[in-house]
């Protein structure tokens, strides 16, 4: 009896961390010195094939964004021309955000909302902001980089 009591206790242990890991951050906790990732944007010439191809630029709207799912990245437009690129995956329980409106993304799970200029955590719970994604932008097209 000692023995199975040891295994169910053991096997607890082990949900409750995988439980734990699941909802924590990967980063380390909450002491992150990154507290506003700057989006990489390019509108230099780069090569055709440089990355996969998201979106026309015509395809974001001024204001706001688009999520591509498969690629896990949410691109912002904050301003007419301005691109920026973000993990569309959340901070908090790494839910992916669902969408982007009045000026933040926005994640479906807790409602942790995120600036679409920064990423900065504009409502919790998320723990740290969207980190910043590499793309370019270039002949009209919002490429990985």
């Amino acid at each position: 009896m000692d023995a199975r009591r040891r295994a169910v206790l053991a096997a607890g242990a082990g949900g409750a961390a995988a439980l734990v890991a699941g909802c924590g951050s990967s980063g380390g906790g909450g002491g992150d010195t990154e507290s506003s990732p700057a989006a990489s944007t390019s509108s230099t010439a780069s090569a055709p094939d440089a990355g996969t191809e998201l979106a026309r630029t015509s395809d974001i709207p001024v204001g706001g964004g688009e999520i591509f799912k498969e690629q896990k990245i949410v691109v912002t437009q904050p301003k007419e021309g301005e691109f920026k690129a973000f993990s569309a995956v959340c901070t908090h329980a790494s839910c992916l955000v669902s969408s982007v409106s009045d000026g933040t993304i926005n994640c479906p799970c807790h409602g942790s909302r995120y600036s679409i200029t920064d990423a900065a955590v504009e409502a919790g719970p998320a723990p740290r902001p969207l980190p910043a994604e590499k793309i370019t932008v270039s002949g009209g097209t919002v490429r990985t980089a």
